[in-house]
């Protein structure tokens, strides 16, 4: 869900063609799954599965988005998160149960036969469990992409590396990277290129928002844009009813924001809140090394275990490896 500061955003956004974005991507590998989950479907909701109804969409998604990565100049590495903190129990749950109900429903529709609506409610049910994040980074593994298992929030760790300087920007469609300290964040790179909005087809392009613009474009600091996303609401806590990002602005520009804590949500302790997103937990102990993958391998795990079509496969990885090392992933940067 992340913090929904978009319409304070709105100046500050700004499209930009892939060819602009060669660098490194920390990608919320969260995120991703999420996004590949939702959209690879077939019209009825169902996701792709092998032989055997073990869930594949994500598969597709990291394979072919990570090879359009690497044609366009870019280094992806994910992020995967760690364990929640303890305030963030109620925002699981609620998930959870948002999940649970999506998916009778989703049964249900199918049963009448409504596909539009059985669709819709197939996107919001899906789930990121262990055999999801354990298959992504075997294959992830096989394409010789790195990846870093955060202490706790993906988001806050990619944040963290692109502040040090250790990849370019941090990748999301959530907008909580900000508010983690991410100077770049890239959104629409792990979404697909089309959508229907309102019956019609929209092409959707890669967005770049820079931190450094927004909080000077509002007079704020990071702290004061923490607070008005805990205003708003945060995966973390509930926010204050009735306000929304406009009102919140307003408030921590007039110095109100402890005022109305305490008026409108008195046994609220948001210290916890605001110091987790200032210093979130984030690790060093990774290595970013990109290698050339073994057409072999990753033919193996797709095709014969996941049940891929060996010649979409194949081709896909023509366009990055050649046997025989007459290509290398170097020669793309």
């Amino acid at each position: 869900m992340g913090v929904a500061i978009r319409d304070l955003l709105a100046d500050y956004k700004t499209t930009v063609e892939w060819n602009s974005l060669g660098g490194i991507g920390a990608i919320d590998a969260h995120n991703a799954l999420y996004q590949f989950l939702s959209i690879i479907r077939q019209p009825d909701g169902t996701p792709l599965m092998d032989r055997e109804g073990r869930v594949t969409s994500h598969l597709s998604g990291i394979f072919f988005r990570t090879i359009n990565f690497l044609e366009k100049g870019i280094r992806p590495v994910f992020i995967f998160d760690g364990p929640p903190p303890e305030f963030k129990a109620e925002t699981v749950r609620e998930r959870r149960e948002t999940r649970r109900v999506a998916g009778e429903l989703w049964i249900k529709a199918l049963k009448e036969g409504d596909t539009e609506e059985a669709y819709r409610q197939a996107r919001s049910s899906s789930r990121v469990d262990a055999q999801i994040i354990g298959s992504a980074k075997e294959l992830l593994r096989l394409m010789k992409i790195p990846f870093v298992d955060a202490p706790s929030e993906g988001e806050a760790q990619a944040a963290s590396m692109a502040r040090n300087g250790v990849v370019s920007y941090a990748v999301s469609q959530d907008y909580d990277a900000l508010l983690f300290g991410a100077p770049v964040l890239v959104r629409n790179l792990t979404v697909s290129s089309r959508r229907k909005v309102r019956g019609r087809t929209i092409v959707v392009r890669p967005e770049r928002i820079i931190l450094r613009d927004v909080l000077e474009g509002h007079s704020l600091s990071r702290e004061d844009l923490i607070k008005i996303g805990i205003l708003i609401g945060t995966d973390f806590n509930p926010g204050i009813r009735g306000v929304g990002a406009k009102t919140a602005l307003k408030i921590v520009r007039q110095d109100r924001f402890l005022e109305t804590i305490r008026e409108k949500s008195p046994d609220f302790d948001f210290e916890p809140v605001l110091q987790f997103f200032l210093e979130p937990p984030n690790t060093s102990s990774y290595s970013l090394q990109w290698g050339d993958p073994n057409p072999d391998e990753i033919l193996a795990f797709l095709c014969e275990t996941y049940d891929f079509a060996e010649e979409r496969i194949q081709t896909a990885l023509d366009k990055i490896v050649q046997r025989g090392g007459q290509r290398t992933l170097d020669q793309w940067f």
